[in-house]
């Protein structure tokens, strides 16, 4: 059991540092400018307002965050960012002040690092901290990574992609594929009749709970859980396990693959 623990704990400390190292590169891609407000409030506190038209289907993405993001879906084409730094010095605001940049595919929005990685500063929670608040539309695909704080996301229509999280991660609502990993925290995850890859959640230090809507047809695998497994849906049976750490169920019907594996904490399947 112990051994169990410590794999996830590595897993879900690797996948942290591996997606915040990632995360320090600029990101590539051509910019366009939106309609953009940038207020320095002082030498230690700046905050970035701008709105972007995308396409249906644009990719958002979002890296090298210190401080909790928040991913709020509308109607419309619409996206409005809202980000703000703020630092313990001006010298420090520069090294890793937020950026928001429009690409043929959709948004990047990342923390830059003009002084190199500074991985002690990282690990003591460093001099900067952040807050992204975006507002986007349904129609998007969604990668997050690299994060020291806490994610929220609403409904999305296209592909979520979490990883390298320190803090929780909350998904309202999700019809395509989900795949969430390297988190050390909570995870709640609400899906809607999934279609394509299904869900992936894996290498998480903390508990799992996936909503779902009574239309749904699914099949869930639990693999390496190192907690209890509670089921609180009329439409849901389960298989007697094969250990102690494996579960498996089926939803309505059965046949899109939920896959969880790694968990150090309870996995609990619920009807929204």
């Amino acid at each position: 059991m112990k051994l169990k623990i410590l794999v996830v704990v590595v897993v879900v400390v690797l996948a942290w540092v591996a997606g915040q190292f990632y995360s320090q590169g600029a990101p590539g891609g051509a910019t366009t400018a939106g309609n953009e407000s940038q207020l320095a409030l002082s030498d230690t506190e700046q905050v970035i307002n701008d709105s972007f038209q995308l396409e249906p289907g644009a990719r958002i993405e979002v890296s090298g965050i210190n401080g909790p993001v928040e991913v709020l879906t509308i109607d419309g084409q619409t996206a409005d960012v809202h980000l703000e730094t703020t630092a313990r010095g001006g010298a420090d605001l520069e090294s890793r002040k937020l950026t928001v940049r429009q690409t043929p595919t959709g948004l990047i929005v990342h923390a830059e690092s003009n002084d190199g990685f500074r991985f002690w500063r990282w690990l003591s929670g460093g001099e900067v901290r952040h807050h992204v608040t975006l507002k986007v539309p349904r129609q998007i695909e969604l990668s997050t990574s690299g994060v020291n704080g806490r994610v929220q996301v609403g409904e999305v229509t296209g592909a979520v992609r979490v990883s390298g999280i320190n803090g929780r991660v909350e998904v309202a609502r999700a019809t395509d594929a989900v795949h969430v990993s390297g988190v050390n925290g909570a995870v709640t995850i609400g899906v809607g009749e999934l279609s394509g890859e299904g869900v992936r959640v894996s290498g998480i230090n903390g508990s799992v709970e996936v909503r779902f809507g009574e239309n749904l047809n699914a099949d869930v695998n639990v693999n390496g859980l190192n907690g209890g497994f509670s089921v609180n849906a009329p439409n849901v049976t389960t298989e007697e396990p094969p250990n102690r750490s494996s579960r498996r169920a089926r939803i309505g019907h059965g046949g899109t693959p939920i896959s969880i594996s790694g968990v150090n904490g309870s996995v609990r399947l619920n009807r929204m």
